[in-house]
Order: C-alpha cells, then structure tokens, then sequence
C-alpha cells in the first residue's frame, strides 16, 4: 500500500528555522502552463570546483581541472513530523523510509512541474540527500540512491488521495514519482543553518554552494546538486558541528 505524499503541493514551505527567510513567490504566482511549459531539463548553472581547504583537496585529485557543470545528486524534502492535508498525514521520516520492505519507496505526490521534470532526468543509481523539512531543525539526515526511474505517480488518480489530480488522464499522465531506496544515514545530522552559512560564504568568496537550489528556489521539494555542491556538503559530515 502506498503511503503517505512527502512533497507539498505546488512547491515545499520554506523551513520554519531558516532565520529571515524570503519566501519565494514565483511558484504561486507562475500559472501551471506557464511551469508546464518549462525546459524538462535541469536549469543550468555555475559552481566552482571547491573551496578553501576543500577546493585545495579536490583540484589535487583532479589535477585542478574544473568538471563541467552537470547536476546528478539531489535533494529530497520531506516532512519528519505529523501534519494533515485534507485529512491525512504527510508526515514521512527517514526513519518511516527505514521500515519499508527493503527500505524503499516510491516518492508520489509532487504537484509542481519543475519539480516533476526533475524528478523525470533522475537515474538509476544517482544518489540524493534525504532532508527533513517544515520540522523543528530542518536539515539533511541520510543518503539515498534512485533505484527505479520516473513512471506514472498512482495518486493522481486516486480520489481518496489528498494530491488527487481531476485534471490528469491514465493515457497522459500528468505526474510522476521514481523509486528511492535508503543507503545509510550521515554520520551526523547537517542542519540548514551551518548550510546556509557556507552558502553566504560562497556567494561572497565564490564556491560550490553559492548558486545552490536549497536558498534560492528554497520551496521546491525537488531538488538538483552538482557533483561539486554533492561532494562539499557531504565533507561537512568528516566536521565538527557548529
């Protein structure tokens, strides 16, 4: 049986601890043709291969040449704690995705276009950061790995479903979900204040983070990484918290 959305409809609510957040109004405002009618395609973007001590680490791996800019992680919201929306409970931890039967599950619900086109570029094996959001402390807790690519999400058309979808049809589906399988947890929890730090430091002295999605389309449930920005918030994992 399949269990309870994880995303919030027409885009996530920015996290009740990100300290002056602006939130976004683009994905309310933009009209579903409008968002339909956006590039499938993960938007482009510019990262630079690292920072400071990192940034010193990764160009003597790689012989300091700069990886093109591709996006093949991501970031998976999800709601830790008990909310309802028109009767049911979203709620979904990493520790909910811990007790299916081989820790996997299909990421259904997701009612914004761009963030179902990401959902639909995502490859079997990628891995993605699973992040506890609109909670107490929100912040990444786990890795998982996408383990079937996107297919029709079933909630679109069940009635009974709080993300029912009237407007979609069986022969063209509107929605999709993939499957997503738990690889293990970080070796700490990484809350989105020390993220948000790093990312204000790298807007300003230029690195991995400072065009992350994560603060500037902070209320899609869907995110894309690149390998830079992936391979940078998990080497917060080997730090002391802050």
């Amino acid at each position: 049986m399949p269990w309870p959305s994880r995303k919030r409809d027409k885009g996530a609510v920015a996290d009740k601890k990100e300290p002056d957040a602006k939130i976004a109004k683009t994905e309310e405002e933009t009209s579903d043709k409008e968002e339909e009618e956006k590039s499938a395609k993960p938007p482009a973007g510019s990262s630079k291969s690292g920072w400071k001590n990192w940034k010193k680490t990764k160009e003597s791996e790689s012989g300091g040449e700069e990886s093109k800019i591709t996006y093949c992680h991501w970031l998976l919201k999800s709601e830790p704690e008990s909310r309802l929306e028109k009767g049911v409970d979203v709620k979904f931890s990493v520790d909910d995705l811990k007790a299916q039967p081989n820790q996997t599950t299909c990421w259904d619900g997701v009612r914004n276009y761009q963030a179902r086109n990401f959902l639909r570029a995502m490859k079997i094996g990628q891995q993605a950061f699973f992040y506890h959001s609109n909670c107490k402390e929100p912040g990444i807790v786990a890795i998982v790995k996408i383990v079937k690519e996107a297919y029709p999400d079933h909630t679109q058309f069940d009635q009974k479903d709080p993300h029912y979808d009237s407007t979609s049809r069986k022969e063209n589906p509107k929605w999709s979900m993939v499957d997503v399988q738990f690889v293990r947890m970080t070796k700490r929890f990484i809350p989105l204040s020390e993220i948000k730090a790093h990312h204000l430091a790298h807007k300003a002295d230029g690195g991995p983070l400072k065009d992350m999605m994560l603060f500037t389309r902070q209320r899609l449930s869907i995110q894309p990484l690149t390998q830079e920005q992936f391979d940078f918030v998990l080497s917060l994992e080997e730090e002391k918290p802050h």
